[in-house]
C-alpha cells in the first residue's frame, strides 16, 4: 500500500471536520492536491468554477446560506491573488471561509521563481485572524485544524499555504516530542449570555422609553421567536440591516424592512422619531440613518464584543448570543399598555407596500425593474433562497421582496462587490440542493463574470435534487447603479464612455448551453414567466429588458433634503443636467407624488 501523502492527509482531515465541498481550480501549484483528490475518488467533492474569485464567492455563498464552513483552493500564484475579492468579501460579512493555496517549491523560494510570490504578505490582511505556510508535514493536523476551528470561532477567513513539493510529501504525523504540535479536530460551543445585572440594567432603558425601534441584523438570525416575542412586549417596530433582511418576515406588520441608502421609508421615519434603540446582531454603519445623538437611549446585543457600542452611544453594552440573551431579559420587560407607537409602525409599513406597488406598476421603457421584483415576490417559494448582487438590483431586492416564512436571502453586504450574485446562488444550491434559488443580477455584473458561470451551473445542475435556480439579469445596457450615483451625489450627467454597456443576449447565450431561458420585453410577460421559470425541470435565465431611467428613490425622498435635491434635477441646469435624458426628469416627476403625504 503507497504512503499517505501531505495532500491526502490533508483531504481526510477535512473529511474529519465534515466538509463536503471545496470550491476550487486547478493548477501546478496543487496538483500534488489534486492527485490526492483522484486517491480519494473526489471526497470531498471538488466543485469546479470559471474563476478562482468565483470558487471564493461560491464558499462564501455555501458558508451563508448552510452556516457551515466554506472551503475554496486554488494553485500558487495568480490562483491565490483571483481569491483574495471573495475573501475579503467573507472578510467584512464575517463568514466563516478557509483558502487552500499552493506555492513553489520549497527550494525555489527567494529565487524570483515562476508564480512566486510572498503569499503570507499578501494574505496577512484578508485572512489577519489566521494565515500560516506548512513546510514540513507535521505541521499539517494543527494548522488546518486551526484554520478551521479559528473561521468559525472568529467568522472570517483563514488561509493555509502547502508548497507544491510538501504536497507529494510522505506525510508524518507529530510526535510526542518537544517542539511537536498535536491537534485535535471538533468543537463544542458555549451558549454565552449576560449576567444579571447586566440584563436588569438593559431592562430599565426598554422599560422607560415610549417609542422603542429594534435595529436586527445577520447576527439575530437564529433568535427568531425572541424577537417577535420582545417586539410585542415593547410594542416596537423592527428594521432590518441588508444582511438581516432574512431574520424576520416582511408580512409581519410591524417589521418596516431595510435600513439605510436602500432602506424603506418607514425604517427611516421610525428612526427620526424613536426614543428608545435596542440593537441586536448589527454592525449597522450608516450613523445618519439612524436617531440623533441624544434623542435615543440604547442597547445593543451583539455575539462579539468588538463590535459593540462603535455606532451610536448605546447606554449598555451586552455580549451574548442573540437569542438567549433576549430570553434573558424577557422576564424583566413590562408591556407597553399604550399602542399608538405600535399602531402608527403598522400603518406606515402598510402604506409602504402600497406605494411600492405603485411604483412597481409606474409605466416605463419597456420594463419597470421594480415590476420584475413585485411579479417574483408574490410567486417566491416559501423555501426560497434569494441572492442578489451590488447595484441597482440591490436597491430592488432590499425595498421590493417581501420575504415570508422561512426564506433565504444575502448578497454583499459590506464589500458590495459586483460579481456575487451568480456564484452565491452556486454555493448555496450545493449546499441546498433541495431547495429553489433565484439570483437578481444586473447586466453589468453579467458581463463581469456571470456569464461564464452559467457554464457552471450547466455542469453541475443535474446533481441537485431540486434543479431550480433561476437569474434574472436586468439588462438596461447601463452600470446603472453609478450612473444614478453620479446624477444625485456627483452632479454629472451619465457619462456613456464609462456607464454605456455593449449589448448581449443573455437568454441566447443560456440556450445555447442547454439551460431554459426566456427574453422578456414586455411587462404583461413578467408573471408568466416567472410562473414557468419557478416550475422549470432546469435552471432558467431571464434576459429581462430594464428601464434604466427608473430611480432608485432613496427612503427620505418627500423630506425637505431629498425633495431639494430631485427639484435640483428637475430644474434642468443646462450647464450640470443638459445631457441627462428626458426620460430621467419624467420617471422622478411620475414616481415623487407617490412619496408625498
Amino acid at each position: 500500500m503507497p504512503a499517505q501523502t501531505v495532500g491526502d492527509y490533508l483531504l481526510e482531515r477535512l473529511r474529519a471536520w465534515g466538509v463536503e465541498k471545496v470550491f476550487a481550480y486547478p493548477g501546478d501549484g496543487i496538483n500534488g492536491l489534486l492527485a490526492a483528490w483522484v486517491r480519494a475518488k473526489n471526497e470531498p467533492v471538488f466543485v469546479q468554477s470559471r474563476h478562482e474569485e468565483m470558487s471564493a464567492f461560491q464558499a462564501v455563498g455555501y458558508a451563508k446560506f448552510t452556516g457551515r464552513v466554506g472551503v475554496c483552493a486554488a494553485t500558487s500564484g495568480p490562483g491565490g491573488i483571483h481569491l483574495l475579492n471573495g475573501l475579503y468579501d467573507a472578510k467584512l460579512d464575517h463568514v466563516p471561509v478557509v483558502a487552500i493555496v499552493g506555492q513553489t517549491n520549497r527550494s525555489a523560494m527567494g529565487g524570483s521563481y515562476q508564480q512566486e510570490i510572498d503569499m503570507l504578505s499578501l494574505y496577512k490582511d484578508v485572512a489577519s485572524e489566521y494565515v500560516e505556510m506548512v513546510t514540513v508535514p507535521e505541521q499539517l493536523p494543527n494548522v488546518i485544524d486551526r484554520a478551521i476551528r479559528v473561521a468559525l470561532a472568529e467568522r472570517a477567513p483563514t488561509a493555509v499555504i502547502i508548497p507544491a513539493d510538501v504536497q507529494e510529501l510522505d506525510y508524518t504525523p507529530p510526535a510526542h516530542a518537544f517542539k511537536m504540535v498535536p491537534s485535535s479536530t471538533g468543537i463544542d460551543w458555549p451558549v454565552v449570555a449576560p449576567d444579571d445585572e447586566s440584563i436588569r440594567r438593559a431592562a430599565e432603558v426598554l422599560n422607560s422609553g415610549e417609542k422603542v425601534a429594534i435595529l436586527a441584523g445577520s447576527g439575530a438570525r437564529g433568535a427568531r421567536a425572541e424577537l417577535e416575542q420582545i417586539a410585542d412586549i415593547l410594542g416596537a417596530g423592527v428594521a432590518k440591516a441588508l444582511l438581516g433582511k432574512d431574520v424576520l418576515p416582511d408580512d409581519l406588520p410591524y417589521v418596516t424592512g431595510a435600513i439605510g441608502l436602500l432602506g424603506t421609508r418607514p425604517s427611516y421615519e421610525m428612526m427620526r422619531a424613536a426614543d428608545t434603540l435596542l440593537t441586536v446582531g448589527s454592525n449597522f454603519p450608516y450613523t445618519q440613518f439612524m436617531p440623533d445623538f441624544g434623542q435615543a437611549r440604547g442597547v445593543q446585543i451583539d455575539i462579539d464584543g468588538k463590535f459593540l457600542g462603535m455606532r451610536y452611544p448605546y447606554e449598555v453594552n451586552l455580549v451574548g448570543d442573540a437569542a438567549a440573551t433576549l430570553r434573558a431579559l424577557i422576564p424583566h420587560l413590562e408591556p407597553k399598555t399604550k399602542r399608538a407607537w405600535r399602531e402608527g409602525i403598522e400603518a406606515d409599513v402598510a402604506r409602504w407596500w402600497e406605494t411600492i406597488d405603485k411604483e412597481a406598476m409606474v409605466t416605463a421603457d419597456p420594463i419597470n425593474p421594480m415590476r420584475l421584483f413585485a411579479e417574483l415576490s408574490t410567486r417566491l417559494p416559501d423555501d426560497a433562497i434569494v441572492t442578489a448582487d451590488s447595484g441597482s438590483a440591490a436597491n430592488w431586492y432590499a425595498r421590493n421582496l417581501r420575504f415570508r416564512g422561512h426564506m433565504r436571502g444575502s448578497l454583499s453586504g459590506t464589500l458590495a462587490t459586483m460579481g456575487p450574485g451568480v456564484p452565491y446562488a452556486i454555493g448555496a444550491k450545493f449546499g441546498c440542493p433541495d431547495r429553489p434559488v433565484i439570483a437578481m443580477v444586473g447586466d453589468g455584473a453579467m458581463q463581469m463574470n456571470g456569464m461564464a458561470e452559467l457554464i457552471t451551473v450547466k455542469r453541475y445542475w443535474q446533481e441537485w435534487s431540486d434543479p431550480r435556480l433561476v437569474v434574472a439579469v436586468l439588462h438596461n445596457n447601463d452600470l446603472n447603479q453609478v450612473t444614478w450615483e453620479m446624477r444625485a451625489m456627483g452632479g454629472s450627467p451619465k457619462f456613456p464612455e464609462s456607464q454605456t454597456l455593449p449589448d448581449v443576449d443573455y437568454a441566447g447565450f443560456a440556450k445555447s448551453i442547454g439551460l431554459a431561458a426566456q427574453t422578456v420585453d414586455s411587462p404583461d410577460q413578467l408573471g408568466p414567466a416567472w410562473d414557468q421559470a419557478l416550475h422549470a425541470d432546469r435552471p432558467t435565465v431571464l434576459d429581462v429588458r430594464c428601464d434604466p431611467d427608473v430611480p432608485p428613490i432613496p427612503p427620505h425622498a418627500s423630506f425637505e433634503q431629498a425633495k431639494d435635491t430631485a427639484k435640483a434635477v428637475l430644474a434642468g441646469d443646462e450647464n450640470r443636467w443638459g445631457l441627462i435624458k428626458e426620460g430621467v426628469k419624467t420617471k422622478l416627476q411620475e414616481f415623487l407624488p407617490h412619496r408625498e403625504g
